[in-house]
């Protein structure tokens, strides 16, 4: 691999230390808060008068498992997949007699697009049930982008998201991702296909590799920059518990070369596209994110693993396939899981996302959830503060600007949120049978 040269700009992010702090408090807290209680639950509860909903959606089948994905995901059997695909439009139908419409759809995997016609079906099916949904995101990979039925899509999906991680083919090796979708000249060409057929083509790059120089990274950005495609996202890896003993100790980069990077990432795409959140870019302020999360407050999951917020709990659908199966086939929801919060620890996930989509307003959490910021989460407000990730706005009140070091505290911490959330995704397949994959 070759050697780094690159020097990015200088940059104020933050000091070593206080990404260390911030990885401690990430810990105690997802620790103390995420974790799922077991729960007999026939259905959800019903939607609530003027909230605004996301349906998400989730295929947990891959052709092939890359060694650091932690999503809840199955090696692909044909019949297996078809009769789940079955099941999901029968649990979208059982959520539309609960009353729910939703604005946006998303739709994760797994390979969302393993078997397109089935796809296809569900996407037309999620349209007609629900007449408010204005966006479908889906994701997707660099090998099934050039298949002629990929083409069938257009006009089914706003936003496709493709999985590069890296043009680099070393790191592709690395990552086990080279056999499977190819080289990096390879996925840059096909790529150049898929964005004339979507609205919102977003590429997703990734950045934290061991052996990842600050070249290679620029190199990628640079490349990136060439494609021109309407939004990109740059998540730091995550190795996490799910991850593969094997591939543990080769495939990540220590902690403090993150920074650098980053400051990669912001010279390159961060001064041609609008920072729309800490891993984000967009070329419009308009774009559907890649964190649906952000733009909504509560979402409701179908399918094997997928996860719902209503109103103050979250909800997780069985991880066996067996038992979804039966669930939904017995007129029941997938849910398996619950865990309730209170009021306090709702404030502080919504100041995390906050930072990290850099809309940080008194407005809303005065309007949303009836608080003065300022005094209702005192010491995370001062805290940030003192780590130099926000300041006021002077022109608005309301608004409080994040700095570059915010917007990577912001990265930071939703690294730390995610790899938690794989933790308990990784909780609840340890019990699995072979009977519960099928």
């Amino acid at each position: 691999m070759s050697t780094t040269s690159y020097k990015p700009q200088p940059r104020e992010l933050l000091p070593e230390w206080m990404i260390g702090m911030t990885d401690r408090i990430m810990d105690f807290y997802t620790k103390r808060y995420l974790h799922c209680d077991p729960v007999i639950l026939k259905n959800p509860p019903p939607p609530q008068d003027g909230h605004k909903y996301l349906l998400y959606a989730h295929i947990p089948f891959c052709h092939t498992l890359c060694s650091y994905c932690t999503f809840h995901r199955f090696l692909f059997k044909e019949h297996v997949a078809r009769a789940y695909f079955v099941n999901l439009r029968k649990e979208m139908d059982y959520v539309k007699a609960l009353g729910y419409d939703f604005h946006s759809m998303y739709v994760g995997g797994g390979t969302t697009t393993i078997i397109e016609e089935e796809l296809i079906k569900t996407l037309e099916h999620a349209r007609k049930l629900f007449p408010s949904i204005k966006e479908i995101s889906c994701e997707t990979d660099p090998q099934i982008i050039t298949t002629p039925q990929f083409r069938n899509l257009k006009g089914l999906v706003d936003r496709m998201s493709i999985g590069v991680q890296s043009f680099n083919d070393d790191l592709l090796k690395l990552s086990e991702r080279y056999e499977k979708f190819g080289s990096g000249e390879q996925i840059f060409e096909r790529l150049q296909y898929a964005q004339e057929l979507f609205p919102t083509c977003n590429i997703d790059m990734m950045f934290g590799f061991r052996g990842q120089t600050l070249d290679m990274l620029h190199e990628d950005m640079e490349k990136i920059w060439k494609l021109n495609p309407r939004q990109v996202t740059t998540y730091p890896l995550m190795v996490t518990s799910q991850t593969r003993k094997s591939v543990k100790n080769v495939i990540a980069a220590s902690g403090n070369q993150l920074a650098d990077q980053y400051r990669v990432i912001l010279d390159t795409l961060g001064s041609r596209y609008n920072h729309l959140t800490s891993w984000t870019f967009g070329r419009t302020h308009d774009e559907g994110f890649d964190e649906y999360v952000v733009d909504y407050d509560e979402y409701l999951g179908v399918g094997s693993g997928a996860f719902s917020f209503l109103n103050d709990s979250l909800y997780v659908n069985t991880f066996s396939l067996r038992r979804y199966n039966e669930r939904i086939a017995a007129g029941n929801t997938g849910v398996e899981r619950r865990r309730q919060f209170d009021k306090h620890a709702i404030l502080q996930y919504r100041l995390m996302l906050g930072l990290f989509s850099h809309r940080l307003s008194r407005k809303y959490f005065r309007e949303v959830h009836g608080v003065n910021l300022d005094r209702t989460l005192m010491k995370e407000m001062l805290a940030l503060r003192v780590a130099g990730a926000i300041k006021d706005d002077p022109n608005d009140p309301d608004n409080i600007i994040v700095t570059d070091g915010g917007k990577f505290l912001g990265l930071v911490m939703m690294k730390a949120f995610y790899s938690a959330m794989d933790n308990v995704r990784a909780e609840l397949r340890q019990p699995l049978k072979e009977e519960d994959y099928s």
